[in-house]
């Protein structure tokens, strides 16, 4: 590893694929680290929030590790997270699972609620419709496919810019049933539905792309 690679923390509350996403990480050029440690998690060039099973549990972990306070002083500080699969949904106002009502992290608004789709879960391959001025997809060609496995998705996008200084967010979608958001790129925020990790060198470009925003 170089003396220039960035240092990226995949924090480590008990509910994510985390070795997976350090190697993926390592192989885009990331000096990765798997820590649940406050510290080494603010002072990283980039934190990757991963996340796996249900909402509700997700948030309870992240807040038990008090990577609720990570991700809320990072950003405030403009300093970059990533969030995936579930990573991502808990970066949402709320989760309604088995009608159960839980609160997410409130970064953006909306809820995560089941597909709307006659084949569940979704899980597999599939393409995305990213924005033409994406950096998350740069470099990637409009049929590159990636790794879904959910049940939940947030299928409405509510939040909008007024402000001409502050750029609106990037969204991507997915379509499975009923479109869905797959991935958000605003500000220091990016996050995936999908799971980089597991989808091979669309996946790794991906993550290089974010790497080299850090």
């Amino acid at each position: 590893m170089t003396a220039t690679a960035k240092r990226v923390v995949v924090f480590d509350y008990g509910f994510g694929n985390v070795r997976s996403a350090e190697r993926a990480l390592a192989r885009a050029g990331a000096d990765v680290e798997i820590t649940g440690d406050y510290d080494k998690a603010m002072n990283a060039d980039g934190l990757l929030v991963p996340g796996v099973g249900a909402f509700a549990a997700c948030m309870d972990g992240l807040k038990a590790a008090r990577g609720d306070w990570v991700v809320d002083r990072r950003l405030s500080g403009g300093r970059p997270v990533m969030g995936i699969c579930v990573g991502m949904q808990i970066l949402f106002a709320r989760g309604i699972e088995h009608d159960v009502e839980a609160e997410g992290l409130d970064e953006w608004p909306g809820t995560v609620g089941p597909l709307q789709a006659d084949i569940v879960p979704h899980m597999g391959w599939n393409t995305v419709d990213a924005p033409a001025d994406s950096q998350l997809f740069a470099g990637l060609d409009a049929d590159a496919r990636f790794y879904f496995v959910h049940s939940y998705a947030v299928h409405d996008w509510t939040q909008e810019s007024h402000n001409p200084l502050i750029a609106a967010p990037k969204v991507t979608w997915s379509t499975h049933g009923k479109p869905f958001v797959a991935a958000v790129e605003n500000g220091a925020l990016w996050a995936t539905q999908f799971h980089p990790e597991k989808s091979g060198d669309a996946g790794a470009q991906l993550l290089t792309n974010w790497i080299e925003t850090l």
